[in-house]
């Protein structure tokens, strides 16, 4: 099983393996032109691809994206991903 979580690694909330098709709906709104995609606008993505939602992991998802910029994680991220080798 995987422990990874997604977006706060210091609060275990998002098992990786459950959040990831919530981010990946997220980013396509973003890539879409919605730079703070709400949980209705990523449920629409996740549902017309005919993915079953789960709300609240959804719901926390999208309140963790607050604030924030999927540049400027991304940014962050890939010099971590980059200082590993």
């Amino acid at each position: 099983q995987l422990t990874t979580l997604i977006l706060r690694p210091d609060r275990p909330l998002l098992p990786a393996t459950m959040a990831m098709k919530y981010m990946g709906a997220y980013l396509m709104a973003v890539i879409g032109g919605n730079e703070t995609p709400s949980v209705a606008d990523v449920k629409t993505i996740l549902e017309a691809g005919g993915i079953e939602v789960d709300e609240a992991m959804l719901a926390k998802v999208v309140e963790r994206m607050e604030g924030k910029t999927v540049h400027e994680l991304i940014a962050a991220g890939h010099g971590k991903f980059a200082a590993c080798g």
